[in-house]
């Protein structure tokens, strides 16, 4: 069976995509700086990868005169939402109860996620 391609962000383009949301817009430089302390990489490997991004619609390349600065397309929130979204689809059938009784049963929840949760819960059977 032919495995439908995505065209999501790869784990090294999420970390990409993570440091800008933390930092904002930033060049190749300074995003290859911070995800130099955790994975050792060349810089030429970070720019390429930082190309096929902007290629792939996921970061927008601006040029302020003196370097070209990168920022994400689309919001953390909305970028999860589609992951989410793709994995439900594609994992679970769609069933948002079993993607929530997997998620919960993986990793022990702390009272303060488990209180947001209800909360969530709670609103959502009040709208």
């Amino acid at each position: 069976m032919a495995r439908k391609k995505t065209t999501g962000p790869t784990d090294r383009e999420l970390a990409i995509l993570s440091m800008l949301w933390e930092k904002g817009p930033s060049s190749v430089r300074e995003v290859h700086e911070a995800l130099h302390q955790d994975v050792e990489t060349g810089y030429t490997t970070t720019l390429k990868l930082m190309q096929i991004m902007v290629e792939k619609g996921l970061l927008v390349r601006e040029d302020d005169g003196r370097r070209h600065i990168y920022r994400p397309t689309f919001s953390e929130e909305r970028t999860q939402k589609e992951l989410v979204q793709d994995l439900l689809d594609r994992v679970f059938a769609g069933s948002a109860e079993k993607l929530v009784m997997r998620a919960l049963s993986a990793k022990r929840v702390s009272p303060k996620e488990l209180k947001r949760i209800r909360e969530m819960l709670d609103e959502m059977e009040g709208a």
